[in-house]
């Protein structure tokens, strides 16, 4: 098919900031340092962020995902997602007699040390967020006790807790902040005496990414969202492009995924990311759709974005007892591979 020359008007909006966050970023180098330094396989209790592209990418390296702690096999390194783990997997890691490397978000630890604070002080907590995701099922871990899942606004009728008094919200950091915020007032009315956490659970990275969609979504006849469905902040960017009055909003992990027919009578298309994904596929949609004719790229930003995190302690150390004897087990006679696998 030849290549459609730009129409008038046609154009796409493409937000900044989109794509990696400080956390993903520092998650996706972990392994492939951690490959590096040790060697293949390096097990990964989940998925390390929520991107199939990226996941892929790194089984090809040497990667090995897993669900469960106890199918790594005794004796290896294991790493802990960017979304976080619940103390009992820490726990599961030593009984299997694995070496951890701990790949979880700053921002999500954060959450996961106002929930053991609280607990401390005998607060019940209100954590706003999804039931079934990682990140929940790891900070509700950290005090199961003191801690009620509320899983949106229509959540709230039903929460109970011991003492109005003594209660505090607590939230995933890749939630809809407006739809957020809903659920807080609600339980405001409920509970006058709610206290909010020190500083905003809800992290720069998936607020940012909300604030471009906002603006390039009163625009946009058609907002296309990059990234996985088993990813939280990827799938809010569609609702809150949606809420914002874009015509349509598509989630694809792919170029390919596009469908033509969401083009028809569309002038404005708005192009962003989730936090978990790679800059090249972005650029697979840009490119698929200026083969169509939108090749006028205008850029909507709405924040600059400069945080980084530094490695995991265990990589940043020289090599542990743990991993060197494992690199020296592994280079002998009969070293593993992950190949076959």
């Amino acid at each position: 098919m030849g290549r459609m020359t730009a129409s008038p008007g046609r154009r796409v909006l493409l937000a900044a900031p989109r794509g990696y966050c400080a956390g993903v970023d520092r998650a996706v180098i972990a392994v492939e340092k951690a490959l590096e330094q040790y060697g293949a396989p390096i097990y990964v209790r989940h998925e390390i962020v929520h991107n199939k592209y990226v996941v892929q990418t790194l089984e090809k390296k040497g990667a090995i995902f897993v669900e469960r702690t106890e199918e790594v096999p005794e004796g290896n390194i294991v790493m802990f997602s960017a979304h976080g783990v619940a103390p009992v997997v820490h726990d599961e890691a030593k009984r299997g007699n694995l070496a951890t490397i701990d790949a979880t978000c700053p921002l999500v630890t954060k959450v996961h040390k106002e929930a053991v604070r609280f607990a401390n002080d005998d607060f019940d907590i209100l954590l706003i967020g999804h039931e079934g995701h990682e990140e929940v099922i790891g900070t509700s871990g950290e005090a199961p006790d003191h801690i009620t899942l509320v899983d949106g606004p229509s959540d709230v009728a039903k929460v109970e807790v011991r003492d109005p008094s003594r209660v505090v919200w607590l939230s995933q950091t890749t939630l809809s902040v407006d739809e957020t915020m809903e659920t807080v007032d609600a339980l405001k009315e409920k509970f006058p005496q709610l206290i909010s956490p020190p500083s905003d659970d809800i992290c720069y990275a998936t607020q940012n990414r909300q604030l471009a969609v906002k603006q390039m979504g009163e625009e946009a006849d058609l907002v296309i969202v990059v990234g996985s469905r088993n990813s939280s902040n990827s799938i809010r960017l569609v609702e809150v492009a949606k809420l914002a009055g874009a015509g349509a909003a598509y989630l694809v992990d792919f170029a390919d995924e596009i469908e033509e027919a969401w083009l028809e009578g569309v002038t404005t298309v708005g192009v962003t990311s989730g936090a978990s994904v790679p800059e090249i596929l972005v650029e697979q949609v840009l490119e698929w759709l200026s083969g169509r004719g939108y090749e006028d790229v205008e850029l909507v930003k709405a924040a600059e974005e400069s945080i980084t995190f530094s490695l995991p302690k265990e990589l940043r150390r020289d090599l542990r007892e743990e991993a060197a004897a494992l690199v020296a087990e592994r280079t002998g006679p009969d070293r593993s591979t992950p190949s076959g696998q």
